[in-house]
């Protein structure tokens, strides 16, 4: 596939960049090389493949999704008692916005 001049720029437009009148030309080629590439990918036989993830069958080792940390008033104080600031059991922290 071979890229005219009129739809580089029209590809640059689209993408919101500047290119000079003598890069049209190289660009053009690039671009026309590189949608070469994909239809020669395009072309090769994929319908026996089953798709994947990742390239390699690697299945990633996850730790069973347990509650470790508890949530009672004894604990929640041990832990507010490091707080510079806080109120009703809540951290208080500066202002940022107005």
């Amino acid at each position: 596939m071979s890229l005219t001049a009129d739809e580089v720029k029209k590809i640059a437009y689209l993408a919101r960049i500047s290119i000079q009148e003598e890069n049209i030309e190289q660009y053009s080629q690039d671009l026309s090389s590189i949608f070469g590439l994909v239809e020669q990918m395009n072309a090769a036989a994929t319908d026996d493949i089953e798709p994947m993830a990742h390239p390699q069958h690697a299945m990633q080792r996850l730790r069973d999704d347990v509650v470790t940390e508890t949530t009672d008033i004894e604990h929640r104080e041990k832990l507010m008692s490091n707080a510079p600031a806080r109120q009703d059991g809540l951290f208080l922290v500066p202002k940022v916005l107005d």
